[in-house]
């Protein structure tokens, strides 16, 4: 399968590069996965989208103000890092630009010396391993001294760093926010419940990945970044109860998705688990963990719309996307969203 096949044409002006003020305003399409029908409504009409004993799966990783700009001990050259994945106590995987001024034993000073980082080694993808040095709360600091890794196509500044967060963020660990829940308001999920819908909530923090480009002309030759997930013995008693009564386990989001996937793959059923998923899926992979799917419109040519692809078809998905250029959505992280049921 080639990699061409899931391109598609979008205009720049398409791509959001703000929030809205309310995060509830979105529009939202949906998408009949059986028919291939769709209908455009606003996102707060997703609730009429819901059954009483239904279940979201939301994802409450909290993402970490991640990038920080220090300078290169002797010679203060500027350097850019960004927080990738702890490996171990206070050593992290990172970005780091320019790469090539940061070898082995390099120190970069950040916030005046407040946080020291020696790099250790190399990792993959060009990445590098630093050993952060500190005194105190190493999250507090990172608060005070991190900015947001806002996605690279988002050109704006974001003033209120809260509104890249979801309002269900509880778990630090993320690298980019799992988007499709920014839709969602405390007021919001109130009402949802209020039908009788359940709500579940999940861990996968969110790496690299999000951000890499797919560099392979056939699909299945890509290989996916690892990532940490997390579901808990309460998480999994309920889906389970919800699919023996008859309802629907609806995952908010593409990381939702992939950890349920790599759950029920893995044990045959909703367990309590942890660990690292590299699950790649794409048109062909039989889904099994979930019964619909509320996500944003993603890149093309990304490993996201390839795993929508497989949800509904392929041609339906193109040419929801096709309609969603013409109908003038909003693309993106901070863009309108599309329940695929």
């Amino acid at each position: 399968m080639n990699v061409e096949e899931f391109d598609f044409y979008l205009p720049d002006e398409l791509i959001a590069q703000a929030p809205l003020p309310d995060r509830t305003a979105s529009r939202l399409l949906v998408l009949d996965r059986k028919t291939g029908e769709t209908k455009d409504r606003d996102f707060v009409s997703i609730i009429d989208e819901l059954n009483d004993g239904d279940c979201l799966v939301l994802n409450d990783t909290r993402v970490l103000p991640a990038r920080l700009y220090g300078t290169k001990k002797d010679t203060g050259a500027s350097i850019e890092v960004l927080l990738l994945k702890q490996i171990q106590g206070d050593e992290w995987e990172t970005l780091v630009k320019p790469a090539k001024r940061v070898k082995k034993g390099t120190i970069i000073y950040f916030g005046d010396g407040r946080l020291t980082a020696e790099c250790t080694g190399e990792a993959g993808h060009g990445g590098r391993l630093l050993k952060m040095k500190y005194e105190g709360i190493f999250h507090e600091i990172l608060d005070e001294l991190g900015e947001m890794p806002l996605p690279p196509y988002i050109k704006e500044t974001l003033p209120d760093q809260e509104r890249y967060q979801t309002v269900f963020a509880k778990h630090r660990g993320s690298a980019a926010a799992p988007t499709a829940g920014l839709h969602f308001t405390t007021e919001l999920l109130e009402q949802i419940q209020q039908k009788g819908i359940h709500l579940a909530f999940i861990t996968l923090h969110v790496g690299l990945g999000t951000f890499r480009p797919v560099s392979v002309e056939n699909v299945e030759e890509h290989e996916m970044h690892a990532e940490f997930y997390q579901m808990s013995a309460g998480t999994a008693r309920l889906l389970r109860s919800v699919k023996e009564n008859g309802g629907r386990v609806l995952a908010v989001g593409t990381t939702s998705a992939r950890t349920l996937e790599t759950i029920v793959k893995e044990y045959g059923d909703y367990e309590e688990a942890s660990g690292w998923t590299s699950i790649f899926i794409y048109p062909g992979y039989e889904v099994q963990g979930f019964d619909g799917l509320l996500t944003n419109f993603h890149l093309p040519k990304s490993t996201l719309v390839m795993l929508v692809s497989a949800v509904a078809s392929k041609k339906s998905v193109m040419d929801a996307y096709k309609h969603a250029v013409e109908q003038k959505y909003r693309f993106f992280s901070f863009g309108d969203a599309m329940f695929i049921r």
